[in-house]
């Protein structure tokens, strides 16, 4: 024992010669920077063109936050109406007017019913479906009523003032998610997650029948995302948030009479006095008569790739250009769009929606020493200096999932699809998918470089630089287990190996790199809470990047359903966390050497992470506290106790972490 001890200690002194640098301060050495939120945007998601405060026409927009707001805008000049709080609620798809002139908006967080009442402002209905934390659309039917959608039971529910919630109950024994409603005449209209399904449903006496899938089309894999009714027609979008088939049902007739390609979404406009719709198709507001079967586009462009309508009706603007009622809708940051059908004028207009403080799910070093922010479902993309703390730039960019710099980019994976972009900060920033321009621009920076949507996969949620290449690890999308161990080549641009089920079921959630080998921590989860996992444990392997091959794998933490962080200690060792026990494995001997417990947690989040400049390993536990752990002695502390779940140490030795959307830097004053 004490030659073991002498040889750590020779080891660990060359180490710090190495980085010359002192032992691990105490407590009182650490200072603890507040530096604000680094992460704001408008995300709007459920919206309606209906009356508003006064009996005017307004566009009204959820808007995602902490809490969710529902926003009213003025559609001639794009000014504030109206914002009122929606508490409890994270956010809405779900929103619609009723011929009463209620507005209802079902949320999610907590699935949770408001109705908004001129004159009376908000009223929260509380949660229509106790065993339902997800309302994902409602739609208006006779007076006051509304019907909706819920996950995670897939069930539909009814809302009437007067007689309060009906439960119809789940739809399918095979689907979760009622993810898409419509009413017209007696009959509701549900579409499904995957594999796609359309029901139509009595609202009287609640009996309920499965349309036909429509000719040719595959519904595995896809959801029938949009249903929509208009002039005796059901329109149904199916795949998901990227654009789709858009197939038409004449309701008269009972059949399916048309489809349109490559449709966007969320919704059609209200008919024209002719019954035709509006909608936004390959990137351009068309008009589209359901009798004729014609489609004509209108010259508005309606670009990026997150191209949805966040409601889409009819306005009496008021202005020169645009006499009558013209289209007007909202798009997901907040822009509004009008098109005049008689005088073809069109105009964008930036609306004062207010931005929402995003919470931080990517935190990483830039190749130019900068650290960078990336953002949950609003997304967003922040540089912040590193001498100051303070934030140097901000883009609109895709929800991060991970963050990694390497050979001069930094690589980000984004929600969904499991995209993978590399981004030069030397080059200016130029994002045709979310900050498109009608004017031709430089190359893409971000570039966005490969997707695992076709291999079921959402989330690529650990990065890594793996020698020449860069690694991704993903979660697969609902309905599906085992993630994809990608590992992608720039100097080809082409991705040299990418295999699902490294591990049987098993998503890939960490990753750390060291001669040659690859070593994974996985989850038993999917990147979906809805799908069941297989597996007891989450496991460590190892995979040759050379061969393409596994090496081993070995269960580190047993009964812990993930291993969400992996990182190497000045010594070599492997250093994992999984729920409240942080472990070392020995990679030549291939087993676990120390274990140290934190609570009995088996949370499937944690962040760990060495700090080569004061040789301490630093980590978020379970989302309740960050703590530092002396990988020689196992000695560890509290450094600050918050909801932390991202955690990241720059080269400095500052440890960056998040609180939701507010960013923390422990600075050591014996480094700075």
């Amino acid at each position: 024992m004490t030659l073991i001890k002498r040889s750590l200690a020779a080891g660990l002194g060359a180490v710090l010669a190495a980085f010359t640098v002192a032992a691990p301060a105490d407590a009182s050495a650490r200072r603890i920077e507040d530096l604000g939120i680094p992460l704001e945007d408008v995300l709007l998601i459920g919206g309606v063109v209906a009356a508003g405060p006064g009996g005017e026409t307004v566009l009204w927009g959820a808007s995602s936050g902490d809490p969710a707001h529902l926003n009213a805008v003025d559609p001639a000049t794009g000014a504030e109406k109206a914002r009122y709080d929606l508490p409890g609620a994270g956010g809405s798809w779900a929103l619609e007017a009723t011929p009463d002139g209620s507005v209802y908006a079902g949320t999610y967080g907590d699935g949770r019913l408001y109705r908004w009442k001129d004159g009376g402002g908000i009223t929260d209905l509380g949660r229509p479906l106790a065993s339902e934390n997800f309302i994902w659309s409602v739609a208006a039917g006779e007076g006051a009523t509304i019907y909706g959608g819920t996950s995670p039971g897939g069930r539909l529910f009814a809302y009437d003032p007067a007689t309060g919630v009906r439960d119809y109950g789940r739809l399918s024994p095979s689907h979760a998610y009622v993810r898409s409603v419509a009413y017209a005449d007696g009959k509701i209209y549900a579409g499904t997650e995957a594999p796609a399904a359309v029901f139509e449903i009595d609202a009287v006496s609640g009996a309920a029948r499965q349309l036909p899938v429509p000719d040719g089309l595959d519904p595995a894999g896809k959801w029938a995302y949009d249903v929509n009714v208009a002039a005796g027609h059901l329109y149904v979008r199916y795949g998901g948030a990227s654009p789709g088939p858009l197939h038409v049902w004449d309701i008269a007739a009972g059949r399916w009479s048309d489809v349109l390609q490559s449709a966007h979404g969320l919704d059609v406009s209200p008919p024209d006095q002719d019954g035709a719709v509006y909608l936004v198709r390959d990137g351009e507001l068309v008009r589209y008569d359901a009798t004729t079967k014609t489609a004509t586009g209108t010259g508005v462009p309606i670009t990026g790739r997150v191209a949805n309508t966040r409601g889409i009706g009819w306005a009496e603007l008021g202005l020169p250009d645009y006499p009558g009622k013209s289209v007007v809708g909202l798009l997901w940051r907040g822009l509004m769009f009008r098109y005049n059908p008689q005088t073809g004028a069109k105009s964008f207009v930036q609306t004062g929606v207010r931005g929402e403080p995003i919470d931080v799910t990517a935190l990483a070093e830039g190749p130019d020493r900068r650290m960078y922010a990336g953002g949950f479902l609003n997304g967003g993309f922040a540089a912040l200096d590193p001498e100051t703390g303070e934030r140097a730039e901000f883009h609109t960019f895709s929800q991060s999932e991970d963050m990694t710099a390497h050979d001069g980019k930094l690589y980000v994976g984004a929600y969904p699809e499991a995209r993978v972009y590399a981004y030069d900060p030397k080059l200016p920033w130029h994002s045709t998918e979310y900050s498109p321009s009608p004017e031709p621009g430089p190359a893409p920076n971000p570039a966005r470089l490969f997707d695992l949507a076709p291999d079921h996969q959402i989330r690529p949620r650990a990065l890594a630089s793996a020698g020449r290449y860069l690694a991704a690890g993903t979660m697969p999308d609902l309905g599906h287990l085992g993630g994809v161990l990608a590992i992608w080549d720039p100097r080809t641009g082409a991705l040299k190996h990418a295999e699902r089920n490294v591990v049987k079921d098993q998503s890939i959630v960490s990753l750390a790199y060291r001669d040659g080998v690859l070593y994974g921590g996985t989850s038993i989860y999917s990147g979906q809470s809805a799908t069941p996992p297989t597996q007891p444990e989450a496991k460590v392997f190892a995979w040759s990047v050379k061969e393409d091959r596994l090496l081993w794998e070995l269960v580190p933490a047993p009964g812990k359903p993930a291993v969400p962080a992996l990182t190497f200690d000045a010594l070599g060792r492997l250093w994992g966390i999984a729920g409240g026990e942080v472990f070392s494995i020995s990679t030549t001997t291939r087993k676990v050497t120390r274990r140290v417990t934190l609570s009995d947690s088996k949370s499937a989040s944690g962040q760990l992470t060495f700090n080569r400049r004061d040789l301490t390993l630093y980590g978020a536990h379970a989302g309740q506290y960050v703590f530092s752990l002396n990988p020689l002695t196992g000695r560890h502390a509290v450094v600050k106790e918050g909801p932390v779940h991202q955690l990241a140490v720059h080269g400095s030795g500052d440890v960056y972490f998040a609180e939701g959307p507010r960013l923390f830097r422990l600075t050591r004053q014996q480094i700075r």
